[in-house]
């Protein structure tokens, strides 16, 4: 089966919010062994959402299209879709019903728009929404499924949840297929590919590799289809074996599990409590390790110590050392994290020290030159980095270095 995804919107093509839903949808279909041949985005302008429907009916088998199905004027998908298809709009009761109870629970007034949210074309099939007010409509033509969701990502993603992805498995035939995601740290996406040239020539050839890089970060996807896909479990251990030995240090699990999630079990296997010290991340460790649910177990606490008086302060950093050093120095990174795990009295801890930019670098520390300590127990160590881009992106870079870090000093393999 092969599909297309239509975003409708004006305000992604001005580029004042990022397209999200089309990724995560395509990531979804993907897993079910539905191709996703087109992406596209479109103004919310009757013509325009018209002509891409026109290019795709009976092209592909499925397309699906998020946003313009709010109360607002300018949300024109709904009553579009109802003239493309030929039908007049109606109120659904049970939407309208479950619209009214929504309001309802959250003690507030339905306005007019509000109510008009409960119409729909009268030729689609309506998909309830238990997340938010608009409904999902489901249209066919020409051997084509047409299925518009709402553009708020915690609705669209419940509609695809709900009604969708279990609708495609039962209705369509998809090809077998299994994926397995290894999450790598620590080598850009060209060196690992240079790492790995002589294991990736040796995967079968109904095994698919691709390289999926964010920064601080790549992810190795294996995709195992039809012919092989009844011993793809055993196949996959094969593989991963072999890959284990040649990069055993920079993998930190498996299936898009996050960093700061492994880090999170390793400490939590390990019965050891974890605090931060961040100069140049901003709190950014802090807030991955918490963004953990049950990280309570084994965090404590950090400091931000961006000013240097943080950092004597509270840290107990020597003076002497930053006026001699400087503040991204090892000397002055490990202090920091001496004092961050004397202050809160934890077996690990992580500290940050660099120049995220765009200004402020030097001849000898440029722009992306960053320290990052990492002590467990009676060990510590220390490593400077250079990171290129965004400000941004160098913050995103140390942040993951710094958790993967403590992950390998703990499991003694630094």
């Amino acid at each position: 089966m092969n599909s297309a995804i239509i975003t409708v919107g004006d305000e992604i093509l001005i580029g004042q919010v990022t397209d999200t839903n089309a990724v995560w949808i395509s990531q979804q279909l993907n897993n079910l062994g539905v191709k996703v041949e087109e992406m596209v985005t479109v103004s919310d302008d009757p013509e325009q959402i018209s002509k891409t429907l026109d290019r795709y009916i009976g092209l592909y088998g499925l397309v699906i299209m998020t946003g313009g199905l709010g109360p607002t004027k300018d949300d024109l998908t709904k009553q579009t879709l109802a003239e493309y298809f030929q039908s007049k709009m109606v109120t659904h009761p049970e939407v309208l019903d479950r619209i009214t109870a929504f309001f309802k629970d959250r003690g507030r007034a339905m306005i007019e728009s509000n109510i008009r949210q409960a119409d729909v074309p009268d030729v689609c099939r309506v998909l309830m929404n238990h997340h938010g007010t608009a409904p999902g409509m489901w249209f066919e033509k020409e051997g084509t499924i047409v299925v518009s969701l709402p553009g708020v990502p915690y609705e669209m993603k419940g509609l695809m949840k709900d009604h969708l992805l279990p609708e495609i498995q039962q209705r369509v035939r998809v090809p077998h297929i299994v994926h397995k995601t290894i999450m790598t740290q620590g080598v850009p996406e060209s060196y690992l590919a240079a790492l790995l040239r002589d294991w990736e020539s040796d995967l079968p050839g109904c095994v698919k590799l691709a390289y999926l890089p964010r920064p601080g970060l790549v992810r190795l996807r294996l995709s195992v289809v039809d012919k092989c896909a009844k011993e793809a479990e055993q196949l996959l251990q094969v593989i991963i074996d072999k890959l284990l030995k040649i990069i055993p240090q920079h993998i930190f699990g498996y299936d898009d599990i996050g960093l700061e999630e492994a880090l999170g079990l390793l400490l939590k296997e390990r019965g050891l409590t974890l605090s931060t010290a961040e100069s140049c991340t901003g709190g950014n460790v802090a807030r991955l390790i918490t963004l953990v649910p049950g990280c309570s177990d084994y965090y404590t606490g950090s400091v931000i110590a961006y000013e240097n008086r943080i950092k004597t302060d509270v840290l107990h950093v020597d003076k002497a050392l930053i006026s001699s050093k400087g503040v991204v120095s090892r000397e002055v990174v490990e202090q920091m994290a001496n004092g961050v795990k004397s202050f809160y009295r934890t077996d690990t801890a992580i500290a940050t020290s660099g120049i995220a930019g765009p200004g402020g670098g030097t001849s000898d520390k440029p722009v992306g030159t960053t320290w990052i300590c990492v002590t467990y127990g009676d060990k510590i160590y220390s490593k400077k980095y250079l990171y290129g881009g965004s400000r941004e992106r160098i913050i995103d870079q140390a942040t993951y270095t710094a958790m993967q870090l403590l992950r390998r000093l703990i499991l003694d393999t630094i």
